[in-house]
């Protein structure tokens, strides 16, 4: 239990954030999958130590609003104390100033920090998604769209208010689609405000918008989706963009949500009829229930005090990313890494599993340029956590590098984690990445939260290493003493830069210098859920 001072200030906390969301997956709770469940509030880091309290905060939200969407939890042995996350080895943290630090060969070019509807600690920037000239970004509070086309002045074109987690985004053509993934009172933009996932009434999926003019977006349709849209990709076809959607967080007393949700929806959208979009299919991808998880339990030798080892349990999936040129997907499904045929995408089929003592939680996943490679991640204490130092170690919340040259039987290569200790104030965690598109090689950039960004060059899949990267610097505390989440949270090659969505700063641009990088392809598009072969 935390102290009657930290309790006081959740209610209080959790009394405002009713006014954000009911049903959230935030990050820290950005990505609440390791000790929350769906309907955990953005305040849910708020408190001593990092998830400290997250089973007593969705215990104090639910005796405030009694039938709210947030629902206890049993088990708070995946979170961390206070105790727990003092025991944890930063001693190596280097310093860094706001302005940040980095390799020799990456610098910062330019920053458009969050503004007006989006400035806030809990408007929580997210994806990114990139059309020719323009870079279009999802915010907890809706999505702003950036003109790019001088990487050292960035210019806000517009922004559109429309609350609901997590906002991911993904553009086609004059299309932007949004996922929302907390339980709301209407699908409209306006008057849009949390609403218990046990009304039946209640609304949670996608958000289709007409971006033709990009200073005045027009939202033109929603679809409801079970369990809502945590994310989303794209799959474009030439009269049609079909839509896969990740969600998970069933339980018995949500009627939009039901156990079990071993599946996915999928949403077509006519190009030509936006406004009809629609279910089309909800294929069961386990059938016998997936991985059914790992409770927590301690350090095998009993030396790692503060982070217990765990499995989710999969019950849909979180991220799946498409080669449609080969018709594979991968997926990552919370317990368990799949690769998937696709050749009839409205039907996917899982051709094969594979699960990791190590992975707490599946999250994304990159093929390599060929496809006989994919790097999967695990977002070890939801991205809350201090998990980038030894005590950690280099095997959890870090990458899996698999060898997929046979799609049946994958094999696995190697581990790849930032070799860099981050202080224990500092969220930290492999997350959201894309190709940088060279020939003949196969080179990541990838967001880590308050860890920055790290480029990993994969070619040769059993040794990985890191040929850059960029740290901004703690955040620190707030004025109550506890730690501010923030970091990247997605980090994509686009027109020779790295485009990076800080969740408190907002908008990066980072150069990075290399002889790769000269060769690299240039995109005229870019959803990085979605790749492409080489051109």
């Amino acid at each position: 239990m935390a102290p009657a001072r930290t309790r006081s200030r959740l209610a209080l906390a959790l009394t405002f954030a009713l006014l954000l969301t009911l049903a959230v997956p935030t990050p820290a709770a950005a990505h609440p999958e390791a000790c929350t469940d769906k309907g955990a509030t953005s305040e849910s880091w708020w408190g001593d130590g990092f998830f400290a309290t997250a089973v007593e905060v969705t215990n104090i939200f639910s005796s405030l609003f009694p039938g709210s969407a947030v629902a206890p939890l049993q088990d708070e042995d995946e979170c961390l104390t206070d105790d727990q996350v003092a025991a944890l080895d930063d001693t190596q943290a280097a310093a860094v100033p706001e302005s940040g630090a980095s390799s020799r060969n990456v610098r910062l070019l330019a920053n458009v920090p969050k503004s007006g509807p989006f400035e806030s600690l809990t408007a929580f920037n997210s994806d990114i998604a990139f059309w020719g000239d323009y870079a279009i970004q999802g915010n907890y509070e809706g999505v702003q769209i950036t003109d790019i086309r001088d990487p050292r002045a960035p210019q806000i074109v517009s922004q559109v208010v429309c609350p609901g987690s997590q906002n991911d985004v993904s553009v086609w053509e004059n299309l932007i689609v949004t996922s929302t993934d907390s339980s709301r009172n209407t699908a409209a933009c306006e008057g849009n405000v949390p609403q218990t996932a046990q009304d039946p009434a209640s609304w949670e999926g996608i958000r289709v918008f007409d971006w033709s003019d990009p200073a005045a977006p027009r939202l033109v349709a929603t679809v409801e989706t079970d369990c809502g849209s945590h994310t989303h990709t794209l799959l474009p076809e030439e009269d049609r963009v079909l839509v896969y959607v990740q969600s998970y967080g069933p339980r018995a007393e949500f009627p939009d949500c039901q156990p079990p949700h071993d599946k996915i929806s999928v949403v077509e959208i006519p190009l030509d009829d936006p406004a009809s979009a629609a279910v089309v299919g909800e294929p069961v991808l386990f059938p016998d229930g997936g991985f059914p998880g790992v409770p927590p339990t301690p350090s095998p030798d009993g030396e790692l005090p503060g982070v217990p080892f765990y499995t989710s349990a999969t019950s849909g999936c979180h991220d799946i990313t498409v080669y449609q040129a080969l018709d594979l997907a991968a997926g990552a499904c919370m317990g368990e890494g799949v690769i998937m045929d696709i050749s009839d995408p409205v039907n996917p089929v899982v051709l094969s599993s594979v699960t990791d003592p190590n992975f707490a939680f599946w999250h994304s996943a990159t093929f390599s340029n060929d496809g006989t490679k994919v790097v999967f991640t695990d977002e070890l204490l939801g991205g809350g956590g201090p998990t980038c130092n030894p005590s950690v170690g280099p095997e959890r919340g870090a990458n899996a590098i698999y060898d997929i040259s046979d799609p049946t039987a994958p094999e696995f290569r190697s581990y790849y984690k930032i070799p860099r200790t981050q202080s224990n104030e500092e969220n930290c965690v492999a997350h959201n990445g894309s190709l940088i598109p060279v020939p003949g090689r196969d080179v990541m950039v990838q967001a880590w939260y308050q860890g920055g960004i790290s480029i990993m060059d994969f070619t040769d899949a059993a040794n990985p290493r890191e040929l850059g990267w960029f740290d901004r610097g703690s955040l620190g505390l707030d004025e109550a003493g506890d730690p501010i989440l923030g970091g990247a949270w997605s980090s994509y090659w686009y027109r020779g830069k790295i485009f990076s969505n800080e969740i408190q700063r907002g908008l990066d641009v980072v150069n990075f210098r290399s002889l790769l990088t000269l060769r690299a392809q240039d995109q005229p598009y870019l959803n990085a859920q979605t790749q492409e072969p080489l051109r």
